[in-house]
């Protein structure tokens, strides 16, 4: 008998399965909607520009191989620290923020879930309905067992559900730990607004929920860093104690670097040592350090100015492109008197465009019509571009017509 005997088979993860069969699909215009990356015009992961020049800019300096420590380089996590929060931050100025470099975004959810659950007691997590599909399963990996779901789409009007996630946000237990995406949720792109985001507050204050806040898109959604982080910096003025999980990989177009931060936003400074005991524990039996390339880039983007000034230039270009296919994209519906109404298109942020489209619908347009895409309706607006959008828009208005909602 093998020792493996007693592992069981398990169902890929849709979006996998999907690119699998993209991939082996023979037909010449195929289109793949559900890749995770952005795309330029040409189909084609973009390479920042940036980021070639801080690569040729780093081959000058003095090179090492020794290991980062635990918590990673510094220069990265105290540059990208001060862009997050802002220069004049309060928080800063008291000294009540710890920050290190993480593995990405996914990493950072990771240890702030096995920190809550391991060290801090909590026993209930939520997320969105709904939710990046990662989130539950790296909560219960790390140890929760509760798992809760907060009402955010609803269907009939392709909009969040602000009355049912408030409603089931004020009737969550205290001390439950509440994940949430402050702007370009994925998948929906749907997010809340100013006046929303502050009632919002108020419940997890009232409620004492513990926030944490997955964020990927800084900067993509209006092409300004500042403008798109305005809700984490409102709650953290409302002084929350909260985890901060960011992912640079989009915005720097470093996909395969794993370039994450997670950072802690407490309400004394006398707890931060602790905090950085347990963690250096986690990370220790985890990975034991992250990597340096990716950071060493990011890290040295940041602190040259004109350097920084390009990168927020590279934004501006991708939160452009992504407005112009929302507008491309809804138009084309509306022009072809596609079934149904879709001005929520235009109203989404960021990459993540839930069409409203459903499963019968999503699974006609892959079978016939090889239009890759996932079951929930969900795709990456930026796989659309001039030479695929007539194509996918006239199969759309087939199949709506043809499968009624």
């Amino acid at each position: 008998m093998s020792v493996f005997e007693n592992v069981k088979e398990g169902k890929t993860v849709d979006i996998q399965s999907l690119n699998i069969a993209y991939d082996e699909d023979p037909f010449e215009n195929k289109v793949n909607l559900c890749t995770r990356s952005y795309r330029t015009e040409r189909g084609e992961s973009w390479v920042l520009p940036v980021v070639r020049q801080a690569e040729k800019a780093l081959l000058n300096e003095p090179e090492t191989v020794e290991c980062l420590s635990v918590f990673g380089l510094e220069k990265f996590y105290n540059a990208a620290t001060k862009l997050l929060l802002g220069g004049d931050s309060q928080a800063l100025y008291e000294k009540r923020v710890l920050s290190l470099q993480t593995l990405s975004g996914s990493c950072s959810l990771r240890l702030s879930a096995e920190l809550l659950v391991q060290k801090m007691g909590c026993k209930i997590f939520y997320v969105s309905s709904p939710a990046w599909e990662n989130h539950i399963l790296v909560f219960k990996s790390a140890g929760f067992e509760d798992f809760r779901r907060y009402r955010y789409w609803n269907a009939n009007t392709r909009r969040l559900n602000f009355e049912g996630m408030l409603e089931d946000l004020e009737n969550a237990p205290a001390g439950s730990v509440i994940v949430l995406q402050p702007f370009a949720h994925n998948p929906t792109g749907c997010d809340p607004t100013h006046e929303q985001w502050a009632k919002i507050t108020d419940v997890l204050l009232s409620r004492k929920l513990i926030p944490v806040l997955d964020c990927a898109y800084h900067g993509m959604i209006s092409g300004e860093i500042e403008k798109d982080l305005w809700p984490v910096r409102y709650l953290i003025s409302r002084r929350l104690e909260l985890f901060w999980c960011n992912t640079f990989t989009k915005c720097f177009g470093l996909y395969n670097e794993r370039v994450g931060l997670l950072t802690c936003i407490v309400k004394t400074p006398e707890v931060i040592p602790r905090l950085k005991f347990q963690l250096n524990l986690f990370i220790r039996a985890a990975y034991s350090n992250p990597p340096l390339h990716g950071a060493r880039i990011v890290a040295h983007i940041l602190t040259t100015p004109q350097l920084f000034q390009e990168w927020k230039d590279c934004l501006k270009k991708m939160s452009f492109r992504i407005l112009e296919m929302r507008t491309n994209f809804r138009n084309a519906l509306e022009r072809y008197e596609s079934p149904g109404k879709w001005e929520h298109i235009t109203l989404q942020n960021g990459m993540s465009c839930y069409t409203g489209l459903t499963e019968q619908q999503c699974m006609n347009l892959i079978c016939q019509y090889h239009i890759y895409l996932q079951k929930s309706g969900r795709i990456n607006i930026t796989c659309l571009n001039f030479s695929n959008i007539e194509y996918v828009v006239k199969c759309i208005n087939e199949t709506v017509a043809k499968i009624p909602y």
